[in-house]
């Protein structure tokens, strides 16, 4: 029996893993909604998030959950239903599933895939391809047009993001990324970002500003452009299956932000030695909330981009610079190491 027992406990750490990642997203989200609205009233002046919701508007973020919670789910007749309800799960489950390789500190990382990189490259295409099925199952025109973009806008933006994020996989020789952490150990300027000045930095400008694009964040949030599209790929979505997209938006935006934070910002790493006795994952959380900070800071600061505007950037600024920048960091690893 106790051997029997002693043989289920990697699963029991496993769900328990599992329940401790959903309840995070969930208060990141409740957390994040919060702070979006205060950076919102700071940068544009706006009244209601500073007067309403209690302290600091502290309960208007439970509130709008608890609003989303009881409200009527509705399906169009037209709808294709078994798609319909699908899609928004699978989106979650696309965002849910980066969660898994994310090295929160030393010991606390859910998989130690020794290809963590490449699985967290190729899972994020499930967001896509659910997506264009909310799109494509709601039987409604803006619906489609929101997906069709999202679809061209995330799946182009995913080259650059891959480049980029080749450049600290050649610098460590590893794809796992809690080695890729251990391999920047000690001083901040041991970080991957200042490591091999100015190639990995412009490799770090270009993730975060591609990242935006596939999280679908200003100026690059055509896909759910309210002027144009009504709401974009979620219009005909209602009650707790358009939270279900809400959540793994917030959820993409900490995981785009997470990466960055592992693979140029040393993880869970602290920038003095002399630190270490903070634990990892503040430092960590720290480190991916900044990120998400700024780009809610540049969503309520820059306006939206055209759609021929966000193929440009992509295939002839973003695309030819991080071949180039790749290859001369490949050339600076054979020349002169690591």
């Amino acid at each position: 029996m106790n051997l029997e027992f002693l043989s289920q406990i990697p699963l029991l750490l496993t769900i328990v893993y599992c329940v401790a990642v959903v309840a995070f997203v969930f208060l990141f989200v409740l957390f994040s909604n919060w702070l979006e609205r205060k950076i919102s009233a700071h940068i544009q002046d706006r009244l209601g998030p500073m007067e309403t919701g209690g302290w600091h508007g502290w309960s208007q973020a439970i509130a709008d959950a608890l609003k989303l919670l009881f409200k009527e789910d509705i399906i169009p007749a037209a709808a294709d239903n078994k798609l319909f309800r699908l899609a928004p799960y699978l989106v979650f489950v696309g965002s849910l599933a980066g969660f898994a390789v994310l090295p929160f500190g030393a010991q606390l990382i859910g998989s130690d895939l020794n290809i963590g990189m490449y699985y967290v490259i190729a899972i994020s295409s499930l967001v896509v391809i659910g997506i264009l099925m909310a799109g494509w199952a709601s039987n409604n025109k803006w619906a489609l047009y929101g997906a069709m973009r999202a679809a061209a806008q995330m799946v182009s933006y995913e080259v650059p993001v891959a480049l980029s994020l080749l450049v600290p996989v050649i610098m460590s020789g590893t794809m796992s990324m809690q080695e890729i952490v251990h391999n920047q150990e000690g001083y901040f300027w041991n970080w991957y970002v200042f490591r091999m000045f100015p190639f990995s930095f412009v490799a770090f400008i270009i993730y975060f500003w591609a990242s935006l694009a596939e999280v679908n964040r200003n100026p690059f949030d055509l896909p759910e452009a309210e002027s144009e599209l009504v709401a974009g790929y979620f219009t005909e979505y209602s009650g707790m299956r358009f939270a279900i997209f809400f959540l793994a938006e917030y959820g993409n935006m900490f995981v785009v932000s997470a990466i960055a934070a592992t693979v140029f910002l040393g993880g869970w790493q602290a920038p003095f030695p002399f630190l270490k006795f903070i634990p990892g994952a503040v430092w960590f959380i720290g480190k991916a909330m900044s990120l998400v900070f700024v780009q809610m800071w540049l969503r309520w600061t820059l306006p939206r981009l055209r759609v021929d505007q966000l193929m440009h950037v992509c295939w002839k600024i973003f695309l030819p610079f991080s071949f180039a920048n790749l290859m001369l960091v490949g050339l600076w690893a054979v020349l002169w190491g690591k």
